[in-house]
């Protein structure tokens, strides 16, 4: 099934279409991908939470900016925050070919890795905040599961802004155009701001995590860029 072909200009497909297809790629390969991306997460989580409970050293509280304090707590971001989870999973059920979700889980696992390594030689924490999160019911269960420490640099942030990299790239093959780019880098913006506007993290921590997120995807970018677009058009169609 052609999605796009490099160097032709075919009529653009209509919503309908567009839509079967990219239904048809997300269910290339379902079970790979819902497993692996599964088995993925549950594996970074042990080795996050083990760092989390058992920080190797003093743990230093990460200062706070003037833009922190100017942010202010914004409950309204709490969706934005856990919606990484589905974000970060749409590059991988985009794609066609167990070769491309692997190429991607691997460069993932980089930014993962690096992290947790900075987490282990430099355990940090955010300050705390004078808020009540009894008040705020899923707010309590947020610092219940995801405590204060393993700030700096933000995976959340990292992890999103990775993601957003992949799609931007995806993007002109999947068959969607100028919208969809622009609402992949609003929904990323959202769940970076989504870190500070939760007290997550701090401007320090979401700083260092883009950073790395976006240092790891460039550094590890598909060669030629139109690979996606090559493995659309090989891919079976079942």
């Amino acid at each position: 099934m052609a999605l796009s072909r490099v160097n032709e200009s075919p009529a653009a497909p209509t919503a309908g279409a567009l839509a079967l297809q990219t239904w048809r790629t997300m269910m290339r390969h379902v079970w790979f991908k819902s497993i692996g991306t599964t088995a993925f997460t549950w594996v970074f989580f042990l080795a996050y939470f083990d760092l989390l409970k058992h920080p190797n050293g003093a743990v230093t509280v990460m200062p706070m900016t003037a833009l922190d304090r100017w942010i202010g707590f914004q409950p309204w971001a709490l969706p934005f925050y856990f919606s990484l989870w589905l974000y970060v999973s749409l590059p991988p059920a985009l794609m066609a070919t167990r070769r491309e979700i692997i190429g991607f889980g691997a460069r993932m696992a980089i930014v993962c890795l690096i992290g947790l390594g900075v987490f282990y030689v430099w355990p940090t924490q955010v300050p705390a905040f004078p808020i009540n999160w009894a008040q705020h019911p899923g707010f309590a269960i947020l610092r219940g599961v995801d405590a204060a420490g393993n700030a700096c640099p933000s995976l959340h942030v990292a992890t999103a802004v990775f993601a957003a990299f992949w799609l931007d790239w995806m993007v002109p093959a999947l068959g969607f155009g100028r919208r969809m780019r622009c609402l992949n880098m609003l929904w990323c913006a959202l769940i970076v701001f989504s870190t500070l506007a939760t007290k997550q993290h701090v401007v320090v921590d979401a700083i260092a995590g883009a950073l790395l997120g976006a240092s790891v995807a460039w550094a590890t970018r598909p060669r030629p860029p139109s690979r996606f677009a090559r493995a659309m058009q090989t891919a079976p169609s079942h």
